[in-house]
């Protein structure tokens, strides 16, 4: 009975979003129960995607990506996989008529991480933003609006804004680790080595920007994803705080976090806040 199968697919994909990222996880929780598993869905695949190329040092990643692709076409084409999260991912995407150019721009996003380490123009990084993190935005956000294709166009560009951000600051946060364990050097002319104050002020600088053209759009979504986006989006902004009170040296020698305590903080004022509709 499919319909189990199903049960037992989405579990999994609640579960993977819970074990890889509290802070994700806390955000959907706030979403309206009508398209939170949806959203889990989402992230189950996109989260997959993203290990084989970062985690799997041990195996052979290409081979592997190989494999989670030739699933995917399969799962999209046949609306079953017995990959419980391509199953769950297959049935969102359908549900809501999610673009398959956002699938494939995202996936070979993923797959310039096998064999690219540098991106060395605007136009590049631009790119791989777009494909990596931005699509991933958009297809978030035909499941905020039910499909809505006059909304989706309408909070497109905003989507965008927010996704380039989210990822951005991941990158700042993550740029140790990207350049010692995986060789990757995403920011143009910007290493770990030739990160300094400047550099990093430009940065953030273009981070604020995305997040200032994000916001706007986060006031016109509908009841049920705005509280959910609020809090990631506060979550972010609180972490880029964080990332531009922290010397650039520090960023060079460690991972800088938001604490699970400071989350909760962030998460109950930003709740209050909502409720008090101060969210404008």
């Amino acid at each position: 009975m499919k319909q189990l199968f199903d049960i037992v697919s989405e579990a999994c994909s609640k579960k993977v979003t819970e074990t890889y990222s509290t802070s994700f996880s806390l955000a959907t929780r706030m979403l309206g129960p009508s398209i939170r598993q949806d959203i889990y869905n989402i992230y189950g695949f996109v989260r997959f995607a993203d290990e084989i190329v970062d985690s799997f040092h041990e195996y052979e990643k290409e081979i592997l990506f190989n494999r989670f692709e030739n699933a995917l076409g399969e799962a999209l084409q046949d609306r079953i996989s017995l990959n419980p999260i391509l199953n769950s991912f297959q049935h969102t995407v359908y549900k809501y008529n999610i673009d398959k150019e956002l699938i494939d721009t995202f996936m070979a996003s993923m797959r310039l991480d096998l064999t690219k380490s540098t991106y060395s123009s605007a136009e590049e990084f631009n790119e791989y933003i777009y494909g990596s993190a931005d699509v991933v935005g958009l297809m978030c956000l035909k499941v905020f609006v039910k499909g809505d294709a006059e909304k989706y166009n309408e909070l497109k560009e905003s989507a965008m804004n927010l996704g380039s951000a989210f990822q951005k600051v991941n990158f700042l946060r993550d740029l140790k680790e990207d350049y010692e364990t995986l060789s990757r050097t995403y920011f143009p002319n910007t290493n770990l080595e030739s990160l300094d104050e400047t550099s990093k002020k430009k940065i953030i600088e273009e981070i604020e920007d995305n997040f200032n053209k994000g916001y706007s759009g986060i006031l016109l979504l509908p009841h049920e994803a705005k509280l959910g986006v609020f809090i990631a989006y506060r979550y972010y902004k609180r972490l880029l705080k964080k990332l531009q009170q922290t010397p650039a040296i520090e960023i060079k020698n460690s991972r800088i976090r938001v604490p699970n305590i400071e989350k909760i903080g962030l998460l109950t004022r930003s709740y209050v806040k909502y409720q008090l509709n101060l969210v404008k």
